[in-house]
C-alpha cells in the first residue's frame, strides 16, 4: 500500500536560511564570504586558462610564486586586493569591487 507524502517545496534563500542561518548571522556571513571566494578563484583560473597561460606564466607577469597562484585558484583568503587587482590586469580583465559600510562592519562584495 502505498502513502502520499507532502512534498515540502522551499527556495533556494528559504534553505540557507533554514540550514545555514538568516542573512546577517554570523554562520550565513562566513558562508557568503567563502562562497563569494570561491567563485572568485574559480573566475580566475578560468580566465587564467582562457589566455593560455599556466600558473607559473601568469605569477612571472605579476610577480608571484606558482605556489600564490594555485592557492589563490583554490580560494586560499590570505590575499590581498593588491594581489587580485594584479592578476585581473595581468590577465587584461576589468573587475569591479562594490564596498558596503555597515554599523558593524565593511562588506566588500
Amino acid at each position: 500500500m502505498k502513502t502520499k507524502r507532502n512534498i515540502e517545496m522551499l527556495t533556494l534563500d528559504q534553505l540557507k536560511d533554514r540550514h545555514i542561518g538568516k542573512i546577517g548571522t554570523p554562520d550565513r556571513d562566513k558562508y557568503e564570504f567563502d562562497l563569494k571566494v570561491e567563485v572568485l578563484g574559480e573566475i580566475i583560473k578560468s580566465t587564467r586558462k582562457e589566455r593560455h597561460l599556466t600558473q607559473e606564466q601568469l605569477g612571472e607577469l605579476i610577480g608571484v610564486q606558482k605556489s600564490q597562484i594555485s592557492k589563490l585558484e583554490r580560494n586560499t583568503k590570505n590575499v590581498t586586493i593588491e594581489t587580485i587587482l594584479k592578476v585581473f590586469r595581468a590577465l587584461k580583465t576589468n573587475i569591479k569591487f562594490s564596498i558596503e559600510m555597515t554599523e558593524d562592519n565593511l562588506e566588500i562584495a
